[in-house]
């Protein structure tokens, strides 16, 4: 039992306006991350690509994470969490409306030029929110506090994938991919006019969502926060006493792996029911299913760790997100999808518990160790185009290929399969290693 966490509040009443503020940014990356993940199918049948091309749109968006996190730490750490917070808002905010020319030119480079400007204002926003929050009270529930923050992150999610259900994925035409490369022989003017009104359905969400964070900007431009008190850098030093501490590097490795895993499960949930006959608004409604039972669980994982150790409770979480990603590949039909759906209870409290185990008691070297574990989110990165080339390992459809009973959609989830094995296995070793070396 974490007895600790039982004595001290989790927000002290001091930083209660703080913490609600920089709360409320939780939620406005979860909309973005969760808006674009149906994109990937949609761009496919849309500008008439190859699986593995679509999914560089997840190599855009969390490559931009990647490539800003330590010019983002090493501008906190100059200025303040503020500053890296107003500036993110800043990016988020350009890349959304960066999507209005994209639009117009009708071709895949722009949109990707504009998820990346989008991400990198993520990454800045990731990098102060999530160590600022866990600045924000005593150390000893410094973990439990970001699970409350980020138990907020999946409502954006949620709010993220309504908006692509009912105000992209329902509204495009309904012309398939193959429908369209006929057209595009037969019709090719036609082709045209349907790829720009498409395209600017898909626009339209990322305008909005633009303009919405541009208010927020203006809101904390003008609210008093604390700020850090240390401002020199001293970045080499931090690197090396970060690289000592083994429960951070492998909290490093576990992090990239786990957001590589999630990518993966909601970005292909899409394709998976598809491939067993749903259209993609209908796949999506499983989808904002999925990030339902991952916002109930938060919330439940958030309160079990006033009783449980971060590291056990990873662990156990661990256990039961892999035995569904099984069952997404062995169990038939929609049993196989209910258990895909399943996935996301396992990996609710994974992201923030494994940030507060690795950061917990490196002190001013938070910075720069937030900003690791945000580059860590180039798993989901480099992961959706090596899967998706399973999906064409047979051809362009779904079913080309059978194995075991298995399509090769269903196959491909042996990626996220090892992803999650190697999250529990961070679980197992912080609950037998790390936990007594924070106990200690």
């Amino acid at each position: 039992m974490n007895k600790n966490a039982l004595k001290q509040a989790v927000v002290p009443a001091s930083m209660a306006l703080p913490f609600i503020l920089i709360t409320i940014c939780f939620p406005l990356w979860g909309f973005a991350n969760d808006i674009t993940n149906p994109m990937v199918s949609s761009f496919k049948t849309i500008l008439l690509m190859p699986n593995w091309q679509s999914a560089l749109i997840q190599m855009a968006f969390y490559g931009g994470y990647f490539a800003m996190a330590f010019p983002a730490a090493l501008f906190i750490k100059r200025f303040s969490y503020k500053s890296g917070i107003l500036m993110g808002l800043g990016l988020y905010a350009l890349g959304g409306l960066l999507f209005i020319p994209a639009s117009y030119l009708g071709v895949f480079a722009p949109f990707i030029i504009a998820y990346f400007i989008l991400t990198c204002g993520l990454s800045f926003l990731e990098t102060s929110a999530n160590p600022y929050i866990l600045s924000m009270g005593p150390e000893s529930t410094a973990t439990q506090r970001l699970n409350l923050a980020q138990a907020f992150n999946p409502l954006g999610s949620l709010i993220g994938m309504f908006t692509a259900k009912e105000f992209i994925l329902s509204k495009l035409n309904e012309a398939d991919y193959d429908t369209r490369v006929a057209l595009a022989a037969s019709n090719p003017e036609a082709l045209e006019s349907i790829t720009r009104a498409d395209l600017a359905i898909v626009r339209n969400p990322y305008v909005a969502i633009g303009a919405v964070i541009l208010v927020f900007f203006f809101i904390i431009l003008m609210v008093k926060m604390p700020k850090s008190t240390d401002s020199s850098i001293h970045f080499m030093e931090s690197v090396r006493r970060l690289l000592k501490r083994r429960r951070y590097t492998e909290g490093v490795i576990a992090q990239f792996f786990y957001v590589g895993a999630q990518i993966l499960v909601w970005t292909f949930i899409i394709q998976y029911g598809e491939s067993i006959g749903l259209t993609r608004a209908q796949a999506q409604g499983y989808n904002i299913a999925a990030m339902i039972l991952f916002v109930s669980n938060r919330f439940i994982a958030t309160a079990l760790m006033r009783y449980f150790r971060p590291g056990k409770l990873l662990m156990i979480y661990g256990v039961a997100a892999v035995t569904f990603t099984l069952g997404a590949m062995v169990l038939p039909g929609k049993l196989g999808l209910y258990s895909l759906v399943g996935i996301s209870a396992g990996m609710s409290l994974m992201f923030p518990t494994i940030y507060g185990i690795a950061l917990r008691g490196v002190g001013e070297d938070a910075k720069f160790g937030a900003a690791g574990l945000i580059m860590s989110i180039v798993g989901g990165s480099v992961l959706p185009p090596l899967q998706a080339l399973i999906f064409d390992w047979g051809g362009p459809g779904y079913n080309d290929i059978s194995f075991m009973g298995m399509n090769e959609v269903k196959i491909s989830f042996i990626i996220p399969l090892i992803c999650l094995a190697i999250v529990t296995i961070y679980g197992l070793r912080t609950h037998r290693i790390h936990d007594r070396e924070l106990a200690m």
